[in-house]
């Protein structure tokens, strides 16, 4: 009777113990846009936020979670150089519940929401922190040399035939793909795509930045993800005239090879690959992690503008320009422009084009994607085919809006 008392106490006083719920990974993304905080449970947990002045602090708790070692070495994770976050700790705040803490550098915009499981990801907390003013993408070029595309600027002489003739920069946004939370396709070597593409990226950035009539500027420039349509919106913010969204592809067979660009499709995909492709990378949102929640203030207009059909074929044309370029230096996976409907290139007036700059999932290639030398004749090889492009197809004047009530721009063939 005694010994059946003790298993009977024995297994209550288990109970809890069996229902508390370890975080199996804590991860901060600290950048200029946001920082994330993303807790990572096998089952999805309650939790609460709010915010105390003086200092200015955001208290998370967390119910029904063990104080484990994900969560305890978690301060060790911020970054000096975090905008948003100055101070971080975490510990048992009374039974039952766990208390994180972050002290603030300033006052910011909080948002927290959960993530089903994905890929390679089980049950998600985030805690995204914004400032309360969005940066402008346009302070990021006064940053680079005060220079920015707008009318006005100096023609170039009659014979510099090298150089696209127009009057003004011509604003190129390089999108490399992927990152934070979202790593992309995987190697077996085990090279993460949204690092290749960022490396890429940033060297493209550099040569565009060289030449005396073109600006670039990053959607990101470091490790942290951004949804596919602030990709977008930051490349209409700044009126861009192109758009360069840069991936590593990976399949199933570790024999595919080769360089692909890909456009904007309306109607189907011009292949079964490209649809493939197409319903994957638009899958990076959900990987990433964004609130579904949220409307989005562009997705209406960009599925309903029906004047994309120019767009589209300015897009067909750069990606040839740019695909016979990558022919130079890689075997094409396919030896013409595919398309499908990539979310990324949806902006109904930037002429936009994803290149996928090999198979991440070859062994050959990943080790090629690896290299510092081959990742810079990549860059100077989108380069090449936008200058190709640009040189028929200059940037045009902007038009003056305010001077006619409801004009819209369109593109000049």
């Amino acid at each position: 009777m005694a010994a059946g008392v003790v298993a009977l106490i024995l297994l209550l006083v288990a109970v809890p113990a069996l229902a508390a719920e370890n975080v199996i990974a804590a991860r901060l993304w600290p950048s200029p846009e946001y920082t994330r905080l993303t807790l990572e449970t096998r089952r999805e947990i309650k939790y609460s936020l709010f915010s105390v002045a003086d200092p200015e602090r955001l208290v998370l708790d967390l119910e029904g979670v063990e104080f484990g070692a994900a969560l305890e070495a978690l301060p060790s994770n911020l970054r000096a150089e975090d905008p948003f976050i100055a101070q971080l700790r975490a510990g048992r705040n009374r039974p039952g519940v766990v208390r994180v803490v972050l002290e603030l550098k300033s006052v910011v915009r909080a948002q927290a929401f959960t993530l089903r499981p994905i890929a390679q990801y089980g049950h998600r907390l985030v805690l995204d922190l914004y400032p309360l003013v969005p940066p402008d993408p346009l302070a990021a070029l006064i940053a680079l040399d005060g220079k920015l595309p707008k009318a006005g600027a100096a023609p170039k002489g009659e014979n510099d035939a090298a150089q696209p003739r127009s009057d003004r920069l011509a604003m190129i946004v390089i999108d490399p793909g992927h990152g934070g939370e979202d790593p992309g396709a995987l190697g077996r070597g085990g090279t993460q795509e949204k690092d290749v593409t960022l490396l890429v990226a940033r060297r493209l950035k550099t040569h565009i930045n060289n030449e005396p009539a073109m600006r670039a500027l990053l959607t990101r420039d470091g490790d942290y993800y951004l949804p596919l349509q602030v990709r977008v919106d930051k490349a209409r913010r700044v009126k861009a005239d192109l758009l360069v969204s840069i991936h590593a592809d990976a399949f199933i067979r570790p024999h595919a090879h080769g360089s692909s660009v890909f456009a904007l499709s309306e109607r189907r995909a011009t292949s079964e690959a490209a649809s493939w492709l197409a319903k994957k990378e638009n899958e990076a949102d959900l990987v990433g992690g964004v609130n579904l929640d949220r409307k989005d203030r562009y997705l209406a207009q960009t599925l309903l503008d029906l004047s994309q059909t120019a767009t589209i074929d300015h897009s067909l044309r750069l990606g040839n320009a740019v695909l016979a370029e990558l022919g130079s230096i890689n075997a094409l996976h396919k030896p013409r422009v595919e398309q499908a409907s990539f979310a990324v290139l949806k902006a109904p007036d930037i002429p936009s084009i994803l290149v996928e700059t090999a198979f991440i999932s070859n062994p050959s290639e990943e080790k090629r994607l690896n290299d510092s030398a081959y990742q810079d004749r990549l860059a100077r090889a989108i380069l090449a085919g936008v200058k190709r492009y640009l040189e028929k197809h200059p940037p045009q004047p902007r038009p003056t809006l305010a001077a006619v009530p409801g004009a819209r721009a369109t593109r000049a063939d």
